[in-house]
C-alpha cells in the first residue's frame, strides 16, 4: 500500500527554504518558521518570491519531491523536479493506450461521468442541507441542475467518441457553474458569484476557484509521477487536459 504524504504551500513572499539533515526549513526573515522531515513530503507549493538553496533542491529531486512555483495569485509559473523513475513498460503502455481511440474514450468516459456526478452531488447536499433556508426560485433552479446533470452523467456511457464526452463536459460545468453562486451562503458581496471566468479570474470566487484548481493540478501531476506515469501524455488524454493545453499555446 503506497504511503500518502503531505504538500507544503509556503505563502510568504519574503520564505526562504533549506535543507537542515533530512528536514526542510521554512525561514522568514531569518527566523525558523516551520520545519518538517522530507520523507513525509510529497511536495511543495511556493507562492511569490520565496527561494530555496541548491542543496534542499537537490534533496529534494533525489527523494522525488516536486517543488512548484505559482505567483500571489495562483497562476502556475515553474516547476523543479528529478529524473524520471518508474516502470518504462508501464510508460509504453499508456502510450499505447493514449494512441487508442476506443481505449482512451473509456478512460475519458469515466472521468467525465465521475465529474458530473460530483457536481450532482455538491447540488443535492446544498438541497438536503439548506434547501428550507433557500429562496424558492433558488431550489427550482437547483433542482433543475440536479435533473439535467444526472441525465449527463447517464448520457456518457453511450457516448462513442472523446469529442462527444468533451461536450457532455462542457455541458455539465455550463449547468454546475449556472447555479454556483445559489450554493455560496455567504451574504456578502465580495462573494457574489455571476458566472465562471479564467485567464484572468473577474472576481474573488473565481480567482479562490481558479487557486484550488492550480493545487489540485498540482497534487494530480504529482500522483501520476509518483506511480510512474506520464501527465503529459495522461493530459492529452482528456477533454480539460487538451483544453488547458490548448489555452496555454495561445
Amino acid at each position: 500500500m503506497r504511503r500518502l504524504r503531505n504538500t507544503i504551500y509556503v505563502t510568504s513572499e519574503s520564505a526562504w527554504l533549506r535543507k537542515d539533515g533530512a528536514n526542510l526549513v521554512v525561514e522568514v526573515e531569518g527566523a525558523e518558521r516551520g520545519r518538517a522531515p522530507l520523507h513525509l513530503l510529497d511536495g511543495v507549493v511556493s507562492f511569490g518570491r520565496a527561494g530555496a538553496s541548491p542543496a534542499l533542491l537537490a534533496a529534494c529531486a533525489e527523494a522525488g519531491i516536486t517543488l512548484s512555483y505559482l505567483d500571489p495569485n495562483g497562476r502556475f509559473l515553474a516547476r523543479i523536479e528529478g529524473p524520471r523513475t518508474g516502470n518504462v513498460l508501464l510508460r509504453r503502455a499508456q502510450f499505447r493506450a493514449g494512441d487508442d481511440p476506443a481505449r482512451a474514450t473509456v478512460i475519458v468516459r469515466g472521468i467525465v461521468a465521475a465529474k458530473a456526478a460530483n457536481q450532482r452531488n455538491v447540488i443535492r447536499r446544498a438541497l438536503r442541507d439548506h434547501g428550507e433556508s433557500l429562496p424558492p426560485d433558488a431550489v427550482a433552479g437547483l433542482a433543475a441542475a440536479e435533473a439535467r446533470l444526472t441525465d449527463i452523467a447517464r448520457r456518457t456511457f453511450v457516448a462513442a467518441h472523446v469529442v462527444a464526452l468533451r461536450g457532455l463536459e462542457g455541458e455539465a460545468a455550463q449547468v454546475y457553474f449556472g447555479v454556483f453562486g445559489a450554493l455560496v451562503r455567504v451574504d456578502d458581496p465580495a462573494f457574489r458569484f455571476g458566472g465562471r471566468s479564467r485567464r484572468p479570474p473577474l472576481d474573488r470566487l473565481n480567482a479562490l476557484l481558479s487557486f484550488l484548481y492550480a493545487l489540485l493540478g498540482h497534487d494530480c501531476r504529482s500522483a501520476l509521477e509518483a506511480h510512474g506515469l506520464d501527465p503529459q501524455v495522461s493530459a492529452s488524454c482528456t477533454p480539460t487536459g487538451r483544453a488547458a493545453r490548448a489555452s496555454r499555446s495561445t
